[in-house]
């Protein structure tokens, strides 16, 4: 029998799941969507042993009340309701006939033990609530939240989100698009952060690759099965991914992607990192769903500019003029997401040798006409204070390789002359 279902919601405080639950989970990841609110209210309410065994014993969705069995074709009195739960569609709140049959189908057909078997020999595992990798910033998705991970790699999972940052973007992205995305991969990889991504094309690969090169760590969250291959052209880096970082999807092994999957894999993405940075993105693109749920999680969501005129930056532009922050390197996306003290360097133009001197010898500087000698007393009345001051500033700015003295004059020396230390005997 499966525990209450407030114990098999996946909460904090929950402790490991039973090997029942464990398959219970691994058979609903192959009978419902990623995302599925509804399903997770399901699941909540009943548990994953007990959500299996409703969807398993097909009740119908007749209505209220209703008790009968959907089989091959007869019906028969429906077993007693479970404690704490209803028979019918009173169980199952929003299902309907047709639905319940597609699930039925899935349900019957799902083998978690051929799932599970056929994820350990590919080198991976799958992670459930209330596991000590669980990561349990995934929680804050709600009914939204994987019903469990299947993975692929050595590291572990729930260390590795810890530190964490999503790197997403086009992709059919730009050679611009494409160095920054493995430049911040490199960055972040450096600075010791994991580097998150969809290892799609484009940006995604980019940032993959960045970290990779790097000697950093990475993670693929995947719209697909971890034993699958997707897409083709990624065949090496996904190769490299499970060797050297982890894959991550919540769709059980052989499972294919799907448009909708790659939209509702991206709220994975944001939940398990402390910021999503974009980096090229059309107005309609989906990295920006990956930021626009990252800001409802409360996470940072960064963006990365591109030139005023690319289309492929207009969905970026948009977001920075609305709640997301303007990053331009790795030091600034760490400044953000990471802990006190962890600053990015000041942002400040060349000091040149001009910015070094104080007002006085600065008034009596810009008081020298840029051509021609000049007088003591001309330079005192343009500097606006007296001879004596005037005169012992020229001297100052003499020493300094600023100024040159001609007779009784003085000028300016120019510009290619200031700052040699041959002239000024050293530094």
């Amino acid at each position: 029998m499966a525990r209450a279902p407030e114990a098999c919601a996946g909460r904090a405080g929950e402790g490991p799941p039973s090997y029942e639950e464990r398959l219970a989970r691994a058979a609903l990841t192959r009978i419902m969507e990623p995302g599925d609110e509804r399903a997770g209210r399901w699941l909540r309410a009943h548990g994953p042993v007990g959500l299996l065994e409703l969807l398993r014993q097909g009740f119908t969705a007749a209505g209220p009340g209703a008790t009968g069995e959907i089989t091959a074709g007869t019906s028969r009195p429906s077993r007693s309701p479970r404690p704490g739960g209803t028979t019918g569609a009173g169980a199952l709140p929003g299902m309907t006939a047709a639905r319940l049959s597609g699930y039925r189908m899935r349900a019957v057909a799902a083998e978690p033990e051929r799932d599970l078997d056929a994820v350990g020999a590919a080198g991976g595992r799958f992670v459930c609530p209330g596991d000590r990798e669980w990561p349990s910033q995934l929680d804050d998705l709600g009914d939204a939240r994987p019903v469990g991970l299947w993975v692929r790699g050595l590291p572990d999972l729930r260390l590795w989100a810890l530190r964490s940052v999503a790197l997403v973007g086009a992709r059919a992205c730009s050679p611009y698009g494409a160095h920054m995305a493995a430049t911040l991969g490199a960055g972040l990889a450096e600075r010791g952060w994991v580097v998150v991504s969809g290892a799609a094309f484009g940006v995604d690969g980019a940032a993959h690759r960045g970290a990779l090169g790097a000697g950093g760590a990475t993670v693929a969250v995947l719209a697909c099965g971890v034993d699958a291959v997707y897409p083709r052209g990624h065949a090496e880096l996904i190769r490299r991914m499970a060797e050297q970082g982890i894959l991550v999807a919540e769709l059980a092994p052989g499972s294919h992607p799907t448009r909708s999957r790659f939209i509702l894999r991206n709220r994975v993405i944001a939940a398990l990192t402390r910021g999503t940075v974009v980096i090229e993105a059309q107005y309609r693109s989906g990295s920006l769903v990956t930021a626009r749920c990252a800001q409802r999680l409360g996470r940072f969501t960064m963006g990365v500019p591109g030139p005023a005129t690319s289309g492929l930056s207009a969905g970026v532009h948009e977001l920075l003029r609305g709640e997301g922050v303007l990053v331009t390197d790795a030091a600034e996306i760490v400044e953000l997401v990471g802990g006190m003290g962890e600053l990015a360097p000041e942002r400040r133009g060349p000091t040149v040798p001009h910015d070094l001197l104080d007002r006085g010898a600065a008034a009596v500087l810009e008081a020298l006409p840029r051509q021609g000698p000049v007088e003591v007393r001309d330079v005192a009345r343009e500097a606006g204070t007296s001879v004596e001051e005037a005169l012992g500033r020229l001297y100052e700015l003499h020493s300094l390789g600023f100024v040159e003295r001609e007779g009784d004059a003085w000028r300016p020396v120019p510009v290619r002359r200031r700052n040699d230390d041959a002239r000024r005997g050293g530094t």
